[in-house]
């Protein structure tokens, strides 16, 4: 049996209310064969079976399809009614009902979306009154309704399988983020401590500066793992989660990235104009996560020399955090790509990221309803974070 023809036994099997139709329409015609068929140009397949006369077809027993009325009625698409097959002018003289030793028959073809399935039929060895709307009519609401059983179990099959899927690749998502997570983590903690050993050791001032170079570098990969995670819990997990509650710490948090900033640029110069006259419903390690991300790409990207400037207020019913830099301007038609992942502003300083900070910056303003824009011009480049604060 080929796949397919098994795979349609099995789907009419699994339908419950097959046997009581095949009950029904003995009952109702006194015919004592009745079996759903699956036909198509080479195989005659009983699909479900009720037999009451010792026809001797059980479910996945076949007939030759050429010795089959059911086979012209896949042909022709049109039902075959015969009452009594020695009173029937065009049947009186058929091979079929001699072969397999019926008098009465019936016969409704099942379609699926247009397309010929099979058949609905019953035979029986004695004649039987079949021509009749009643009889015929229970036939076609009988084959409609396995049609739309097999759709529905069609339908479901592929649902199951398509939540199966989105099943799969969530955990799949989830195991590639914290896989990542330990495995860029773990040596990166390693080469801190030692770090951090080495820097209580006594030294010379060469090997000072090259533990302090060390620090650094330990710290700018560990804001770039961060960033790599988050894009990967953005991308594969479907978007930052965030828990926003009234807190009237988040001008602390703001003002706790400023000055972890100024510590690892001590060169230069970070203004902060910080004035939360009221509490914020805000992530408030996003919000400061936002803000680092907004002030290294300020540092980055500003001129020399000149000071960059933080500035937070309450104002109108929205809360703003804003960056501002002197440099360059940006122009007009990059301005647009800034908050794409892995995207890079042109005129930079010193080591470049991977171009997340910034979209990550705006996935962080999105996830509290708010945005992230940037005005740029010779004056300054400011990056701008609204969002309303209800």
């Amino acid at each position: 049996m080929s796949v397919d023809i098994a795979e349609d036994v099995d789907a009419i099997g699994r339908i419950e209310v097959v046997p009581m139709i095949l009950e029904v329409i003995c009952r109702t015609t006194g015919m004592g064969f009745a079996a759903v068929a699956r036909v198509t140009e080479d195989r005659w397949v009983a699909c479900a079976v009720r037999d009451e006369i010792a026809f001797g077809l059980a479910p996945g027993d076949e007939l030759a399809v050429g010795t089959t009325i059911c086979d012209e009625i896949r042909k022709s698409g049109q039902a075959v009614v015969i009452d009594h097959v020695s009173e029937d002018p065009e049947f009186r003289g058929h091979p079929t009902p001699a072969q397999y030793g019926f008098q009465s028959y019936i016969s409704q073809p099942i379609f699926r979306d247009g397309i010929f399935f099979g058949t609905l039929c019953a035979i029986d060895p004695k004649p039987a009154q079949l021509k009749n709307p009643q009889v015929m009519g229970m036939f076609k609401l009988f084959a409609d309704l396995i049609a739309q059983h097999m759709d529905t179990q069609d339908r479901l099959a592929k649902s199951e399988a398509a939540l199966l899927s989105e099943r799969q690749a969530a955990e799949l998502r989830e195991q590639f983020i914290a896989v990542l997570g330990h495995d860029l983590r773990n040596p990166l903690a390693s080469i801190q401590a030692g770090g951090r050993l080495l820097a209580r050791t006594p030294l010379d001032a060469r090997a000072v500066t090259l533990v302090g170079a060390m620090q650094a570098s330990v710290n700018r990969m560990a804001g770039l793992i961060d960033n790599v995670m988050d894009f990967a819990r953005a991308r594969l997990g479907g978007g930052f989660e965030i828990e926003r509650r009234s807190d009237p710490g988040l001008q602390e948090a703001i003002q706790q990235a400023v000055d972890e900033l100024r510590l690892a640029h001590p060169d230069r110069v970070i203004l902060a104009d910080l004035d939360l006259s009221e509490p914020v419903a805000a992530d408030r390690a996003r919000v400061a996560q936002l803000t680092s991300n907004l002030l290294a790409n300020a540092l980055r990207h500003g001129e020399d020399g000149a000071p960059v400037s933080v500035r937070a207020r309450v104002a109108g019913g929205r809360f703003e955090l804003s960056v501002a830099n002197q440099g360059p301007p940006i122009p007009p038609e990059r301005q647009s790509m800034l908050f794409r992942p892995f995207e890079r502003a042109e005129h930079h300083h010193g080591q470049q990221g991977l171009g997340l900070g910034l979209y990550i910056a705006a996935e962080i303003a999105r996830a509290h309803g708010g945005t992230l824009g940037v005005a740029s011009d010779a004056t300054e480049t400011r990056f701008t974070f609204a969002m309303p604060l209800s």
